[in-house]
């Protein structure tokens, strides 16, 4: 082209608009005898995700054939037979529709829960069955039951409000997919199930939902964790659900001779109890007692090693650590420690104690309730915030007392 020339395009004969699952959706010219064939041609073919049973094409009625009584719109539907597209001719105007597939939550479905590797709703097909859906959960899980299902499958009769209407199916072992190259399963031991080929395969409906169960009772070994001052520390396998603390330790080896029972400390992870007190020499001496708690998944104990000292920490003069002597007071260890600082807050000292216990100084009028400390405790005495607001006792005094004197004034002149 050079400059000054003029392009002519010529008005179109016709057009046609298609629109859907192919790969180029648009609006094309067509020549006069063309088909539906060949405008799905030009825009490329059917996607793969295409429906491929009809097709429909909306058309605009010529003027002579409307009437009153109609719309200038029609919808024609044309069949496609085994997704080959007919000689259909187009006029000028149609748009031609491509249906997509429709969604999978959409389409015939079934659903697997329970103890499946990968529950959840998959496409059904005529002639499924239970082990095609079990094949595509992949297989059983760790504790499964296979002697037999339930299936939960829609009623013909709504009437009676009926939602569901359940059945129990056989299974066998053949529906344990894990085995090795000689064909022996691989899995813990457990329940046995019904011989290969005993149950029959078993067809599924549309919308059926099954469920595998969960063989009674099983779970993987419980474990818990001891450390510390006892024979042989580690993470043990519960035996039972009911075993108890004792138990455990008297499987750890018992207590060593530096083992300071009184500072148990017993952790509880399981809905975040935290740490639980335990009185352990009652409950070495009576494995009735309460103390003697039955031990739950990830339970922690630890028994500390014995200290004969207590640690003094906070608004003391001198922080450190004193050593225990049995018997004695709070205000034995403060003043061990260079009594209060000026700063102290005297009122919330408190003790931790080895087991992990915290106990705080009490006191109500002219009462007063001091915990005593013990070997391997911590006296911690918080200190005030040097910057907070606080009371001027001296200027509140003799405030009051200016106005008791002003009060007494006015009363005595008031006097006749």
């Amino acid at each position: 082209l050079e400059t000054g020339d003029v392009i002519f395009v010529p008005t179109h004969e016709s057009r046609v608009r298609i629109a859907g699952a192919v790969l180029r959706p648009a609006i094309y010219e067509t020549k006069p005898g063309e088909t539906l064939y060949d405008i799905i041609k030009a825009a490329g073919g059917f996607l793969p995700v295409a429906a491929l049973e009809r097709v429909k094409v909306d058309r605009v009625l010529p003027a002579d054939a409307r009437t009153t009584q109609t719309t200038a719109h029609v919808t024609i539907d044309v069949p496609l037979a085994n997704g080959l597209v007919p000689p259909f001719r187009l006029e000028d105007g149609d748009v031609v529709h491509v249906d997509a597939l429709t969604e999978a939550a959409e389409q015939y479905t079934v659903a697997i829960t329970g103890m499946v590797q990968q529950p959840g709703n998959y496409p059904w097909h005529p002639g499924m069955t239970l082990r095609q859906l079990m094949t595509l959960a992949r297989g059983p899980k760790i504790g499964v039951d296979l002697r037999e299902a339930e299936i939960a499958r829609l009623p013909s009769d709504r009437s009676k409000g009926q939602l569901a209407i359940t059945q129990r199916v056989p299974l066998d072992s053949t529906y344990l997919f894990e085995r090795d190259s000689a064909g022996n399963y691989l899995g813990p031991p457990g329940l046995s199930f019904p011989a290969h080929g005993t149950a029959a395969e078993v067809p599924l409906d549309a919308y059926d939902n099954v469920l595998i169960f969960k063989q009674p009772d099983f779970e993987l070994q419980r474990m818990v964790t001891i450390t510390g001052e006892v024979m042989y520390p580690g993470t043990y396998a519960l035996t039972s659900k009911d075993e108890r603390l004792i138990g455990i330790i008297q499987r750890a080896g018992g207590l060593t001779a530096r083992a300071y029972p009184e500072g148990i400390r017993f952790i509880r992870p399981v809905e975040s109890r935290g740490r639980i007190n335990i009185n352990l020499p009652k409950a070495m001496k009576d494995h009735r007692v309460r103390d003697n708690v039955i031990m739950q998944p990830g339970d922690s104990v630890q028994i500390p090693e014995y200290q004969p000292s207590v640690r003094v920490t906070g608004a003391v003069n001198a922080p450190g650590s004193v050593l225990y002597q049995k018997g004695a007071s709070l205000d034995y260890y403060i003043s061990a420690g260079g009594g209060f600082a000026q700063l102290a807050q005297k009122g919330q000292t408190s003790v931790r104690y080895a087991n992990g216990e915290v106990q705080t100084r009490k006191k109500w009028l002219f009462f007063s309730s001091n915990p005593q400390p013990g070997p391997g405790s911590e006296v911690y005495v918080p200190a005030k915030d040097p910057n907070a607001p606080h009371t001027d006792y001296v200027a509140l005094v003799g405030a009051i007392a200016q106005v008791l004197a002003s009060t007494l004034a006015i009363i005595a002149i008031a006097k006749p």
